[in-house]
């Protein structure tokens, strides 16, 4: 069950206000993506004083628009970018072991090949030396080689006629916002004081040094004192040099990644596929009872708040995946939608996007401010204790050494054992296996705070949907302990309805905003006011379909 500290709640949120207006802290993060999440942990962890700012809601910009892979980045070999490469094996094998086993899983791909002999051997020699940069930790198998025959067991979609035989290799897949809101409960549990929906608007300085910021919260401006800010707000990070009238120590190139959804029966597969394309790679992308493909790296200019899939993005992605797919899939067959930026370090003014580095960039210009930017998702711990390692040499004590590598993120203490009481735990609690067992890989140990819900409220314990897998005692605990405030964070990031089924949730949007109005504080005018708002929020995501 959860502590009492790990909670996030509005009750929570109105306490962590006041400690915002009432004490110094040693650190100040803004940014509640996984990141600045994992930077709030890396320095509570460490005994410092920690706050954490967000403006919207947990992971409500990239770090909840990503592929969904928790990968080394088999395409960085082909750079050279083997640091990049060894470093992404290792938190891999770290997250699927002992970090986050309930919410990141051991993936197979398959990887098709065209050429009977050059592929095979030059593909080959590439997972060789994948396999080999993870080090000693062994949480997926060492990748195979397959006949013809066997890739038409593995993947009967594949085009006969195109593909010779294939390797299959393994990454890791994870729900990226629901892993980034368990970052940011590990870290109120180790003691930091979280605030969503609060902007920073500017810096506190003195000549010396930076002193802290100014955050508006729910209307006021509060004068927050920090020995030490930290900016991990990833795109928005030059935005905020530029408002602090600070000199940045990199350039942040946006690319955009689009991605498409698609159900289960328009792809016969058993695994991932990938597939290399002119550009970049695509992934075909089991996703629970969908498929998941991605992702595009287009160079990106326009408005960062909602980065859009649009009708080109659609059609490169279906144009790629057809070249190797039968039948081929139809633009009809989309479900869904979406579109995330990724903030690429760049080294010069006119270099590509695809050929900038992964790699993160941390920048501390003047004392008490550091910034962090670049990187990719799998890599947020290492990037989250580089920018504390920077930040605690502005402190007047010393600081331990990062121990994130051996804390487990809340959830994962207990999982293991609970797998094998699934049909007990059914039993006990009235639903079924294949519910038990999903909400363990999104909650782990935590899913006892789920069935203490359905203790009090056995009508709870119903689908939102039918078919779609989720209970109404998820969409309540949201509200309760994992900080949603909006029907968007609710059922866009905490809940996935937005992006795995065909009503994206608008058939029961209303129903589910009165079920936790109680919890926000909600009145019948909220409550409408909440329901247009995500069915605009639909409406502009899903313009591309």
């Amino acid at each position: 069950m959860a502590t009492n500290k790990s909670v996030l709640n509005p009750d929570q949120r109105l306490k962590d206000i006041e400690e915002l207006k009432s004490r110094e802290f040693d650190i100040l993060v803004i940014g509640g993506g996984v990141v600045g999440s994992g930077i709030a942990l890396d320095a509570a962890a460490r005994g410092l004083s920690v706050a954490l700012v967000e403006s919207d809601d947990f992971a409500a910009g990239t770090s909840s628009r990503s592929s969904k892979l928790i990968h080394g980045g088999l395409r960085y070999l082909e750079q050279f970018d083997f640091k990049l490469v060894r470093e992404a094996l290792h938190e891999r094998e770290m997250m699927i072991t002992e970090q986050a086993p309930h919410l990141v899983k051991p993936l197979a791909f398959v990887y098709p090949l065209h050429k009977k002999y050059f592929d095979r051997i030059y593909v080959g020699a590439g997972l060789i030396l994948y396999d080999l940069l993870r080090g000693k930790l062994r949480a997926v198998p060492w990748h195979k080689h397959i006949s013809f025959g066997e890739m038409r067991n593995e993947a009967r979609s594949l085009n006969p006629e195109i593909v010779t035989g294939g390797l299959v290799y393994y990454d890791a897949q994870v729900d990226d916002a629901r892993h980034t809101v368990m970052v940011a409960r590990t870290a109120k549990d180790h003691g930091a004081h979280i605030v969503t929906g609060a902007l920073v608007t500017q810096i506190t300085r003195t000549p010396e040094r930076v002193t802290g910021a100014i955050v508006t919260v729910d209307g006021h401006s509060i004068n927050v004192k920090s020995k030490v800010v930290v900016a991990a707000a990833g795109i928005w990070n030059e935005e905020l040099y530029q408002q602090f009238g600070i000199k940045p120590g990199y350039k942040i190139k946006m690319s955009k990644g689009a991605h498409i959804i698609l159900p289960k029966d328009a792809i016969d597969a058993k695994n991932g596929i990938i597939i290399k394309t002119a550009l970049s790679v695509l992934f075909i992308i089991p996703w629970g009872n969908e498929w998941l493909l991605g992702t595009t790296d287009t160079p990106y200019t326009e408005d960062r708040e909602q980065p859009l899939a649009d009708s080109a993005d659609v059609d490169y992605i279906l144009n790629e995946a057809n070249k190797v797919l039968l039948p081929k899939l139809r633009r009809e067959q989309i479900l869904s939608v979406y579109a995330g930026l990724r903030p690429l370090v760049s080294p010069a003014k006119d270099s590509s996007t695809t050929k900038i580095s992964r790699e993160h960039s941390v920048d501390h210009p003047l004392k008490g401010f550091v910034s962090i930017a670049g990187g990719k998702y799998t890599t947020y711990r290492v990037m989250a204790a580089d920018a504390v390692d920077a930040a605690v040499k502005d402190l007047d004590q010393k600081a331990p050494k990062s121990s994130t590598r051996t804390i487990p993120i809340i959830g994962a203490v207990g999982y293991k054992t609970l797998m094998k009481q699934i049909a007990g735990l059914a039993q006990s609690y009235s639903v079924s296996t294949v519910c038990v067992e999903r909400m363990l890989n999104r909650y782990g140990s935590l899913i006892s705070d789920i069935f203490e819900v359905i203790s009090k409220d056995p009508s709870l314990a119903v689908e939102v949907l039918p078919g779609a897998g989720y209970i109404k005692a998820e969409v309540l605990y949201a509200a309760t302990h994992e900080g949603a405030r909006t029907l968007v964070d609710i059922l866009a990031r905490r809940l996935r309805l937005v992006m795995e089924t065909s009503d994206h949730g608008l058939s029961v949007a209303h129903e589910l905003a009165t079920l936790v109005a109680p919890t926000l504080g909600w009145n019948e005018a909220d409550i409408s006011r909440e329901v247009a708002a995500f069915e605009k929020y639909i409406a502009t995501e899903m313009a591309a379909m």
